[in-house]
């Protein structure tokens, strides 16, 4: 039986395209960032924070919280879209991504911001910095849970690995990663830069519990997160499979999207394309 009903399913995947279409509006306005990882992480973001995580937006540092490390802080178009309708700030400053004096820094910034658990934007770090949240969290007995979430390409990184290592010797049984496996990264495709498969096995051998989802159906997603409550001697890794740029099939798969914004014919395309989806969507559940 699936962790989600399926009106929420419905709510999240009307919710999560409203934000594909924000984060557009952002891009557009801001003449810069990231356009294809964001895209194609917003379901799994929109999941995590309109089903799964535990918050108080009004009081961003309450204690019991649930915390969660976004590594690869380059799709911060897309943290910040989700936030906002999570109810963080409002969505109208959106429109101020990447402009002198915004909150909404090209990387997300931690001192910026209510409700960012760290600054990121270097990668390899976010797995290592939620080990230690989760282990302090069990240090202090707290039942809150830890997120982390990662891109496949900072797993060129040597940090990452050694992370993985401490967080199964310490049988962090407290942390559930999500690894965003959209298979690009700024140089190319990752298995052209620097082939990492089978990620599911080599997270397998350095002792985690490891699940695979389509990153793109809620309810795969919300009931890895749920299951993953249930593996106790070890952490848990979702290796969550996404299309790069999803939504807007002109970006889609295409790495070259990795750090580019869409220009004014382009963000018109775009939306539309989504405005479309956004009807398919309310109607496939009516």
């Amino acid at each position: 039986m699936s962790s989600i009903h399926d009106d929420k399913i419905k709510k999240i995947e009307e919710k999560a395209n409203e934000i594909r279409q924000d984060l557009i509006k952002s891009l557009l306005e801001a003449k810069s960032g990231h356009s294809a990882g964001p895209l194609g992480f917003i379901d799994v973001l929109s999941t995590l924070y309109f089903h799964v995580l535990k918050y108080d937006p009004k009081n961003p540092n309450w204690e019991d919280r649930d915390k969660l490390f976004v590594s690869h802080g380059h799709i911060a178009p897309a943290i910040y879209a989700v936030m906002a309708h999570a109810g963080y700030f409002p969505v109208e400053e959106l429109m101020t991504l990447r402009k002198l004096g915004s909150r909404l820094q090209g990387h997300p910034h931690r001192e910026s911001l209510p409700g960012l658990e760290s600054s990121s934007g270097p990668l390899g770090q976010g797995l290592s910095q939620a080990i230690g949240a989760a282990l302090a969290a069990k240090l202090d007995g707290k039942r809150n849970r830890i997120y982390a979430c990662l891109s496949d390409g900072e797993h060129d990184e040597g940090q990452t690995w050694e992370a993985a290592l401490f967080a199964a010797k310490y049988k962090l049984n407290n942390l559930t990663a999500i690894l965003d496996r959209n298979n690009i990264q700024i140089d190319g495709y990752t298995e052209d830069v620097m082939p990492l498969d089978s990620l599911a096995l080599k997270y397998e051998s350095f002792g985690w519990h490891v699940l695979e989802v389509d990153g793109h159906n809620i309810g795969d997603i919300a009931d890895a997160c749920e299951f993953a409550k249930s593996v106790y001697e070890k952490p848990v890794m979702i290796i969550a499979h996404t299309i790069p740029g999803k939504g807007v099939d002109f970006m889609e798969f295409k790495f070259e999207w990795h750090g580019k914004p869409p220009n004014k014919e382009e963000a018109k395309a775009s939306l539309d394309q989504l405005r479309t989806l956004g009807g398919k969507i309310k109607s496939e559940h009516e």
